[in-house]
Parts: structure tokens; C-alpha cells; sequence
């Protein structure tokens, strides 16, 4: 357990968040802030990388009807993806426009939701990334990134990583995921 540092003066300062591991409640955990931050009345923007347009999740149907601003870049799951270039074009336009969502300073949260897959498969450069973070993120801007296998350099760039680890999970007895619950 963490302790308190009584000697250590607390700032303000954006934060950079990455939700990892193998475990459920990546995204959820983003969801999470997202919501509390829309309470608070933040500016927030969300980019996801692997779920397409067309599907109407749970938090895609809430956040329209919060006018949150919500992009989808993905073709699904890049495992199963039927053309390997498409999906790493649509991650690499996608991180573009995160490039553009950051630097325009417009923002206070920004999701990039599964983004580990695309740094993992080598379709963004996870170097170039957080060197351009470390340049452009604008000091307010809390930026939450999701997703599997988090590269090291990401996880030594940001200020607080969660590893979600399974334990127990309801796929593997066979249940379906269930709307509301999984999406």
C-alpha cells in the first residue's frame, strides 16, 4: 500500500492515465472517470481504436445522449480483421485526430480507448507517441489510454497505470456478454 508523503507539496496537473492487463474493466474504469469528469463539467472528447462505427454500445448511446464527443476508428478486433492494412490505416487516422483533439487545448479529458493494440501491433510508434505527448499535451489535459499489453515506454511516461487482472470471468463458463454489462 501506497503511503502519503506529508512532506511532498501537492499541484494540479493533467494526468496521464493507462488502464492495462488482461483482466475486464479497462475501458469500464475510463467509463468511470468519463462520467464523474462530464459531472464536473470538463470538456471531453474520446477516440476509440478498435470498436467500428454501426455498433451502439451502452457507453456510445449514453455519451450521445451527453453530447460527449465520441469517435470510432476501429474495424473490430484487430485479431479477426479482415484486411490488416485497413485496420492499421483507420488506428493511424485515428491517432491523428487524437494529435489534433490534444493540441488543440479545447479539451480536459481525453479517452483513447484501446490504443495499447495499435502500439502493440507496431501501427503507431509508441516512442514517437509519447515524445509527441511530452511536446504537445497540454498541461490541463487528463488523457486516459486503454487496452491490452501497455509498451513499457507508455507505462514509464504516465503518472498513474492500473493492471486489471482476471480472475474470475463468466466467458469462460460460457455465458455470452451481456448488454449493459459488457457493452
Amino acid at each position: 500500500m501506497m503511503k502519503h508523503d506529508p512532506g511532498i507539496t501537492r499541484k494540479q496537473k493533467g494526468l496521464v492515465i493507462v488502464n492495462t492487463g488482461d483482466g475486464k474493466g479497462k475501458t469500464t474504469a475510463a467509463l468511470g472517470v468519463i462520467l464523474r469528469a462530464w459531472g464536473r463539467g470538463f470538456r471531453i472528447c474520446v477516440i476509440q481504436f478498435i470498436k467500428p462505427e454501426g455498433i451502439n454500445t451502452g457507453e456510445y448511446i449514453a455519451a450521445s445522449k451527453l453530447a460527449i464527443e465520441w469517435y470510432r476508428y476501429g474495424d473490430g478486433f484487430t485479431w479477426v480483421s479482415k484486411n490488416g492494412d485497413e485496420s492499421m490505416n483507420r488506428a493511424r487516422q485515428g491517432w491523428q485526430l487524437a494529435q489534433e483533439k490534444i493540441a488543440s487545448g479545447a479539451y480536459d479529458l481525453v479517452v483513447l480507448d484501446e490504443l495499447t493494440y495499435p502500439l502493440h501491433l507496431n501501427w503507431i510508434d509508441t516512442g514517437e507517441m509519447v515524445n509527441w505527448l511530452a511536446l504537445n499535451k497540454p498541461s490541463h489535459l487528463h488523457l486516459i489510454i486503454t487496452g491490452r499489453n501497455a509498451p513499457r515506454a507508455l507505462i514509464a511516461y504516465a503518472d498513474l497505470v492500473t493492471e486489471m487482472k482476471i480472475v474470475k470471468h463468466p466467458f469462460n463458463q460460457g455465458v455470452k456478454g451481456q448488454p449493459g454489462i459488457e457493452f
